[in-house]
């Protein structure tokens, strides 16, 4: 009876890979979604409507790059510090909403640190995101080398 179990376990497992044409490489966070794939180094501004379009480049990157604390220059991209209140926690999580839609290849994080502390704008990802922000940023969140705050 155990090595029918055996048999028909196989058998399954053997099945499934035969019917998804294989295994395949998987983003350990995008499982069940289908291969990894990269997209370009461009803004995607199709991705949002005129409306959001006009809201995410014309009104929230202003708002944002004038509340910008300071900026941490990490390995694979920039932390961007902004004073804590609820008015700016909302326009940094709908930046980070639309620019998700718009450059799907950055990593985004926003972090609030403990006992009233600052909020946080992490952008990181592959190779070549770093200078992508480098290039696309400078005006609106004014990243130059002398106000980047090198990361430990």
């Amino acid at each position: 009876m155990k090595l029918l179990f055996i048999a028909l376990s196989i058998a399954v497992v053997t099945l499934c890979v035969v019917r998804s044409g294989g295994a395949q490489t998987q983003s350990p966070s995008k499982k069940g979604r289908g291969p990894k794939r990269e997209s370009a180094f461009a803004c995607d501004r199709a991705a949002l409507t005129p409306e959001a379009r006009k809201r995410h480049f014309d009104e929230l990157g202003p708002a944002l790059g004038a509340k910008r604390k300071s900026i941490r220059e990490l390995k694979d991209g920039f932390e961007f510090e902004f004073p804590f209140d609820a008015a700016t926690f909302h326009l940094v999580t709908e930046w980070a909403a639309g620019e998700h839609l718009c450059c799907p290849f950055f990593d985004i994080d926003v972090r609030l640190e403990r006992e009233g502390g600052a909020l946080w704008l992490r952008l990181t990802g592959r190779e070549g995101v770093k200078q992508f922000v480098k290039a696309d940023f400078a005006a609106g969140f004014k990243v130059s080398d002398r106000l980047l705050v090198i990361a430990n």
